[in-house]
């Protein structure tokens, strides 16, 4: 599998951000998405070399969406050799049936971290790995700033003090399209999206946006990176 380039992107990060430490259990979150598959895929091969010795589990949170497919993410996990650990929930019932959110996006969100945290920490976990990448801190950036009036997207690494656990996010520095090329070129097959909000959220507002920008601002996405690096924004280390 020629995944070098992906992890030469999750080595800067995770050494930029001393993302991990001797002994660390991570759980990774994996959705089954192009993201978590190709972060997950990364650090099982991470684990060869890094000079910090780690071990990881996937967690899956099935939130009750149609074709949420439990045997591929196994199958997937299994190929790999990486223990799969998956957890019910009621999410789309809660979000889309009782609730019946118009912008369902945060609730949805928070619902399975939550999930995700009391299962890292039920499985001896310190740390819980995310699959945001460059793209998501760039769209989260504009989904602040325009629509909430704040500089600020989510930080590299973040401690949570009521659970103890450390939120890591690898791929961080992986623009979109190379994760996608990863996969094509690699031929890993990933889950269909099962979420009915996929395509229509402010976030794809904001994915939409970063695209037309770029044909009058070529620069657009290195400005925006550089703004937050040179902003102080929590977590994030600050470049002159």
């Amino acid at each position: 599998m020629q995944i070098q380039k992906i992890l030469s992107y999750m080595r800067k990060a995770i050494d930029d951000y001393s993302m991990i430490q001797e002994g660390d259990k991570i759980a990774v979150g994996l959705s089954g998405g192009k993201d978590s598959i190709t972060m997950l895929m990364g650090l099982k091969e991470l684990q060869r070399f890094y000079p910090h010795s780690f071990s990881i589990v996937a967690v899956s949170v099935n939130p009750g969406f149609p074709f949420f497919d439990t045997a591929f993410l196994q199958s997937t996990c299994d190929t790999i050799g990486v223990e799969y650990v998956e957890k019910e929930s009621h999410i789309k019932e809660i979000v889309f049936d009782i609730r019946k959110e118009k912008n369902p996006c945060s609730l949805c969100a928070n619902l399975r971290r939550g999930i995700l945290n009391s299962t890292a920490i039920e499985l001896g976990c310190n740390k819980i790995a995310l699959g945001h990448n460059e793209d998501d801190v760039l769209e989260t950036f504009l989904l602040n700033l325009l629509y909430t009036g704040s500089i600020s997207t989510f930080a590299p690494v973040s401690y949570m003090d009521r659970s103890q656990i450390t939120l890591i996010r690898p791929l961080i520095y992986a623009p979109e399209k190379e994760i996608q090329k990863c996969i094509r070129k690699n031929n890993i097959a990933v889950m269909p999206k099962t979420c009915p909000m996929d395509g229509v959220s402010k976030r794809e507002e904001m994915k939409e946006l970063l695209k037309s920008l770029r044909f009058n601002i070529p620069t657009i996405r290195a400005n925006l990176y550089g703004a937050i690096k040179r902003s102080d924004i929590k977590g994030w280390k600050i470049e002159k």
